[in-house]
């Protein structure tokens, strides 16, 4: 999860004409292993499921028939399945020899299952379990769900697709629903006979039923965990290339495939360089990326396996203001979820402790192809980003280990994390530069021939690696997954000896708010360098020297691929500073976000944190002149109760940053660098927040301009502009931006829009956004956006808003995200009254297990109040300094 297909043919229309290979559907049921959790009682499992569904989308309910093929190991009472939302009919049991038996269904909601007692106990054996079903169409990314939106003809039209993981699919099928039952699945739908429908597999039939609708009928599935299994339909189009033997397409609205040519693109070139790669070809014969319209506040992408579904947002590309940053983030996503159809799909993890075996590594792989195909864009510098996100939560005493036990539901749905996601992939990047790439190419190709349509815990990919020559690395990879926290690398003394650095370590653990505990213990690889010298490599234990070919600044974390905080003496630091321009691009961006947080940390003063930045010359690279923005930004966030000071900020970052933007313009030109646009689009982005006046005036002149052309916004800057003009709009200005949102040409930039009106720094326009966004106006996906833009700028205003309007809040977001929701609105506070305003809402609604999220977000602003106490004095002092 996140987080893209005519020949030219409709799906609606006709099956694809696709070979459907044979998937073993005779293979022997497996429930979880021993020590693997389940929430269902063991000794029954599915093998294969038939699944009919009759969706009425204006009345948002469906109907459905499921016929499952299941055995049972031991003798047990009654039939325990998943189920949330559903009423049920008649329930059938038949065995492989005997006469049917009728069943009871009784729900139990909390616990979301159904029992099916047949009033005898069951005997191991083979049966078939038929039940007739109803359930819910919802209105947020929760089982079978609708989107509802306006085609580019101005018609309403209402789509619908399937979310399930993690616990949702027991929303759309009674089901064994968790990873370790997997199954084959049989899917056919009763839809209108105008629309498409899109499954995990090509539509094998096609039947007209009469009375405007016709039965669509799917290849069975390979053999897969309940949560991948996908359903779509509405009015639609298709788009597709072959690709050796798989057909790949993207699914759109109907006139907008061609705005998913970029994924269309991407996923053509990825999935050869994938089936290479995991030396396992990719086993289905279609793969899709399905746009839908809206978004949800939690995922933009979900890796159903032949169905990718992804919000527009996160798929589609407009001309009139697609960013370049964001066409990155496409192509990276279509790689993420096209890597989770090998890890995550074909391999799946055992339960929910090891998700970060399906995200972590999609994460890493993602990058790593990315840079592979697209080269110009650096993306191995984007793991430096990467690495801080995870950081930010594991510095912090209320983290968790990459591994993490879950036990809940809700804990399921709190697992999505920086940790999880950005932490694996760090993890994952530490430990290929100590395999080697060879190595850790062949430990995976083994571990995906292994354990393909199965199941798999982590000690499985480490056991892989270890055996392909990565010696030593399992112990590594317990150190890094099995705990939490942030190894600290100390230089304790360098010294020039014969023409070599002779520099002598310790290790500690870095902490942003227990610096008083005892250390854990890690093996660390470090890898480390003189300025120009050669790289040695060291498995630091607790203390080590290491010896470096030549003299003077050294890094001890070359290429920025250890998961380790580097606190170097203050005379080094000022090295690195002067040599800046000597280093490789990845090492100038992992000092300076290194160096950044151990000051925030108290390790070392905030100046040499900014030295560092101020050392960055205006001829470096694009791509990391377009971090010192963000650094920039950040020091005038934490002086936000200072004018003064954040006054001297804005006049030290416009000196440093405008000649940069003058250089390059304010438009693209012919023949500029690949970096350059996302390098503009950080300037002007800065400056216009802080209030440059050179910007905003800028912004002023192109919104002023679209009184006589509408086209004065247009181009990858548009939202830039836009959100510049919202955050300093009066009530005049807002009212405009809110007349563009709701005359905008698409679904997309209507949200867009939409979203941008809760960005207003004037605490009355703030609250006007708050109570559109609980209307009908801005749409059902959109909302939550909005109350998200005003927490952004006013926190306490949106989270009091939303505790006075909570069950109408709640109907905006997805249901396995309520109870994250206002953790993630207040949670970039730096007020220590929003902490306690959490924890209060914590303790009165949430238990133990469903308040993760909120105690991080409690932690982090009571952190954030600390560090900017701390550092405000010199903080303002340094700025002062540079006058």
């Amino acid at each position: 999860m996140n987080l893209a297909k005519i020949l030219p043919l409709l799906i609606a229309a006709a099956p694809v004409a696709l070979a459907t290979p044979a998937f073993a559907q005779g293979s022997a049921p497996a429930g979880p292993a021993a020590g693997i959790t389940t929430q269902l009682p063991r000794g029954a499992a599915p093998s294969h499921y038939s699944i009919e569904v009759t969706p009425d989308a204006p009345k948002l309910t469906f109907t459905g028939k499921a016929s499952i093929d299941l055995s049972v190991s031991e003798a047990m009472p009654a039939l325990v399945l998943n189920a949330a939302d559903l009423s049920f009919g008649t329930v059938t049991l038949t065995p492989a020899k005997g006469k049917a038996m009728k069943g009871k269904a009784t729900v139990d909601a909390d616990a979301q299952t159904v029992t099916f007692d047949f009033g005898t106990p069951l005997q191991p054996g083979r049966y078939t379990l038929a039940v007739d079903y109803a359930g819910i169409i919802n209105t947020q990314a929760n089982g079978l769900f609708a989107l509802d939106y306006t085609d580019n003809a101005g018609a309403a039209k209402r789509a619908l697709f399937t979310q399930f993981e993690a616990p949702d699919a027991r929303r759309f099928v009674p089901s064994w629903d968790e990873p370790s039952y997997k199954a084959t699945f049989d899917l056919s739908a009763v839809v209108p006979a105008g629309e498409m429908a899109v499954g995990n597999m090509p539509v094998k039939d096609s039947k007209d039923l009469g009375n405007g609708t016709k039965r669509v009928t799917f290849g069975t599935s390979p053999k897969m965990s309940s949560y991948l299994l996908f359903f779509g339909l509405g009015d639609l189009d298709r788009a597709t290339k072959m690709v050796g033997n798989t057909e790949v397409g993207v699914v759109t609205g109907k006139g907008n495939t061609g705005k998913a040519q970029l994924a269309l693109d991407a996923s053509a070139a990825i999935l050869p360089w994938y089936n290479d790669y995991f030396g396992t070809p990719f086993p289905l014969p279609k793969l899709d990326n399905v746009a839908g319209p809206g978004q949800s506040q939690f995922f933009s992408a979900m890796e159903n396996w032949g169905a990718i579904f992804t919000f527009e947002r996160a798929l589609l590309v407009d001309p009139r203001f697609t960013s370049e940053a964001t066409k990155r983030r496409i192509y990276e996503t279509v790689a993420h979820e096209m890597a989770h159809q090998w890890f995550g799909d074909l391999v799946t993890m055992a339960w929910w402790d090891d998700l970060w075996l399906n995200e972590g590594f999609a994460s890493w792989m993602a990058t790593k192809v990315t840079d592979k195909l697209q080269p110009d864009w650096e993306m191995l510098l984007t793991r430096v980003d990467g690495r801080e996100a995870a950081m930010s939560l594991d510095s912090l005493a209320t983290t968790h280990p990459v591994v993490q036990k879950i036990t809940t539901v809700d804990q399921v749905n709190q697992a999505f994390d920086a940790i999880t996601y950005q932490k694996g992939e760090a993890v994952i990047t530490m430990l290929e530069g100590y395999a080697g790439e060879d190595a850790w190419k062949t430990g995976l190709q083994s571990y995906m021939k292994a354990h393909a349509y199965g199941n798999t815990v982590t000690d499985d990919l480490w056991k892989a690696v270890e055996g392909a020559g990565a010696q030593g690395l399992v112990s590594i990879a317990h150190d890094f997954t099995s705990q939490p926290g942030i190894p600290l690398v100390k230089v304790e003394s360098a010294q020039c000896r014969g023409g070599n650095t002779v520099v002598t370590l310790s290790q500690g653990e870095y902490s942003r708010d227990h610096q008083d505990k005892t250390p854990l213990k890690w093996n660390v690889p470090v890898k480390a360098q003189t300025v120009g010298g050669d790289a040695q490599r060291l498995i630091l234990q607790g203390n080590g020297t290491v010896t470096l070919p030549g003299c003077g600044a050294y890094i001890v974390n070359a290429g920025q691929t250890g998961y380790y905080r580097s606190l170097y003496p203050a005379a080094n630091v000022k090295a690195l500073a002067r040599d800046f321009t000597k280093l490789a691009s990845i090492d100038q961006t992992g000092l300076l976000a290194d160096n950044f947080q151990l000051a925030l940390g108290g390790y070392q003063p905030i100046d040499l944190a900014f030295d560092l930045v101020d050392s960055v010359p205006a001829g470096a690279s694009p791509a990391v002149l377009a971090e010192v923005p963000g650094y920039l930004g950040s020091a005038y966030d934490m002086l936000e109760s200072d004018p003064a000071a954040q006054a001297r900020v804005l006049a030290y970052s416009s000196a440093k940053l405008t000649p940069v933007l003058a250089r390059i313009g304010y438009d693209a030109k012919a023949g500029e660098g690949p970096q350059v646009p996302v390098l503009r689009s950080a300037l002007v982005s800065t400056l216009g927040d802080m209030g440059d006046k050179g910007v905003v005036a800028e912004a002023n002149r192109r919104f002023a301009a679209l009184a006589q052309d509408p086209t004065a916004l247009d181009g990858p800057l548009r939202t830039t502009w836009l959100a510049i003009i919202a955050k300093n709009a009066d009530q005049a200005t807002w009212d405009r931006l809110r007349v563009l949102a709701k005359n905008a040409s698409s679904d997309l930039e209507k949200s867009t829009g939409y979203t941008l009106l809760g960005s207003a720094k004037d605490e009355k326009l703030a609250q006007q956004a708050l109570d559109l966004a609980l209307t009908d106006e801005p749409g059902k996906t959109t909302s939550a956006a909005i109350i998200g833009a005003v927490g952004y700028e006013h926190p306490m205003l949106a989270v009091d808003y939303v505790l006075a309007h909570r069950a109408q809040y709640e109907s905006l977001i997805d249901v396995s995200a309520r109870s994250q929701a206002l953790a993630r609105l207040g949670g970039g506070s730096a007020d220590p009254a929003m902490a306690d305003k959490l924890d209060a809402y914590a303790t009165r609604y949430l238990t133990p297990e469903s308040r993760k999220v909120t105690d991080r977000a409690i932690a982090a602003i009571r952190t954030r109040v600390a560090t900017r106490a701390r550092v405000k004095a010199p903080l303002a002092a340094w700025f002062a300094a540079k006058k």
